[in-house]
C-alpha cells in the first residue's frame, strides 16, 4: 500500500470529509474555521491539491462542487502508521510504544484501556498484515 502524506491543513480537510463523507468547500472552510483560522481560498487550493493526489474527488450539483474522500481514513492510518513504524522505529512496535508512553500525557484510562488491548492481543495473537 502506497503512503498519501498529507500537509498539516490537507488532513484537516481529509478529516472533515472522513467525517461527513462529502462536503462543499465552503462547507470545509467553515468546519476547520471552527477550531482555526482558514482562507475559503487555501482551501479550494489545497482541494485541488488533494484531487492531484487522487486523494479526493468532486461531484457537481448544479453550480457546486462536492467533494468526497477516495482514500477511506482507516486506510490511510495503516498506511501511516506502517510508514511511521518502519521509517523512525524500525519496525518496533515496542520501541514506538515505549516512545509514545515516555513522551505523551496518557491518562490512568488510557493505560487500563492499553492493558485491555494487549492483553486480548495476547490471546489471540494474529498474523501481520501486508
Amino acid at each position: 500500500m502506497t503512503v498519501t502524506q498529507f500537509g498539516r491543513v490537507q488532513l484537516l480537510i481529509m478529516q472533515v470529509l472522513w467525517e461527513h463523507g462529502g462536503a462543499t468547500a465552503r462547507e470545509i472552510t467553515d468546519r476547520i474555521n471552527e477550531s482555526e483560522p482558514i482562507a475559503h481560498s487555501t482551501v479550494q487550493t489545497l482541494l485541488r491539491g488533494l484531487e492531484e493526489k487522487k486523494a479526493v474527488d468532486h461531484r457537481i450539483e448544479g453550480r457546486t462542487f462536492t467533494f468526497f474522500p477516495l482514500i477511506q481514513e482507516a486506510d490511510f492510518k495503516q498506511s501511516a502508521t506502517q510508514d511511521l513504524l518502519s521509517r523512525v522505529f524500525r519496525g518496533s512496535v515496542e520501541a514506538l510504544v515505549a516512545h509514545l508512553l515516555q513522551s505523551e500525557d496518557v491518562s490512568s484510562e488510557e493505560l487500563a484501556d492499553l492493558r485491555k488491548l494487549i492483553n486480548r492481543s495476547a490471546k489471540n495473537p494474529t498474523k501481520k498484515k501486508g
